[in-house]
């Protein structure tokens, strides 16, 4: 039996880089992949007051959602006291878009300072803005 010699092989050093190369492209398109898929996931909420107005004894807060992703109002506080409960209209903004609620029954007086802060449904603050009452 005759042992063939002939034969042509790659060399260890060659299979090697090969090796390497092909884990290096893998890990790049992984990490690509992973990446993207995050992105999706991740956003930041940011409600941008662009207006309040007084109108009888209640305070009309406009709104636009400045964020990339859904958000909703949770909590709303008025000089620092929860007034959510005496507000009505759309609480929950897509990105890019306007809107605006009232509180009701405020009561403010002509020429009193006053600070509306939101909260989302974590409780961080996602927006606020102060104005005085027109005389």
């Amino acid at each position: 039996m005759k042992i063939l010699r002939s034969k042509k092989a790659l060399s260890p050093v060659v299979a090697s880089i090969i090796l390497i190369a092909v884990t290096v492209a893998v890990s790049i398109a992984v990490a690509a992949w992973m990446g993207a898929l995050t992105i999706g996931f991740m956003g930041t909420p940011s409600l941008t007051i662009t207006d309040l107005s007084f109108t009888g004894s209640d305070i009309t807060v406009f709104v636009r959602n400045s964020g990339t992703k859904q958000l909703t109002i949770a909590k709303v506080h008025v000089n620092g006291v929860d007034k959510y409960s005496i507000c009505s209209g759309n609480f929950t903004y897509a990105p890019g878009t306007t809107g605006n609620f009232t509180i009701t029954g405020i009561g403010w007086v002509a020429g009193n300072p006053y600070e509306v802060k939101l909260f989302d449904t974590s409780n961080n603050p996602i927006g606020a803005s102060q104005e005085t009452a027109p005389s």
